[in-house]
């Protein structure tokens, strides 16, 4: 294969890898409830808008923040306080589908 070919076919695949795009759960539930994409809300407005009581969000949110400080080699790099982690949880845990839903199903009620 020549060197130009090459190039071409690695670019043609780096712009491909580069606009898949995996959402994040805060994203998933903004777009749900018709928010800008980056907007964060507090433990009580994701209850609300969720359907759960304020003390299970607060549950969730602190199974999240006792994995983050219990494991800390599983978490990812970038996330820098227990708190983020346990907010983390929450929007995943009331996001349909995800792992934590299923694992958080008694404090979705």
């Amino acid at each position: 294969m020549q060197l130009d070919t090459f190039l071409s076919n690695a670019i043609e695949s780096q712009i491909l890898i580069s606009t898949i795009y995996m959402a994040t759960y805060k994203e998933k539930f903004n777009a749900k409830h018709k928010q800008p994409k980056g907007t964060s809300n507090s433990v009580a407005k994701i209850a609300r808008l969720s359907g759960i009581s304020v003390a299970n969000a607060r549950k969730i949110v602190k199974k999240g923040e006792g994995a983050y400080k219990s494991n800390p080699k599983s978490v990812r790099p970038q996330v820098k306080s227990a708190t983020q982690w346990g907010l983390a949880r929450l929007y995943a845990s009331v996001s349909k589908g995800s792992k934590s839903s299923k694992i958080d199903k008694d404090l979705l009620k």
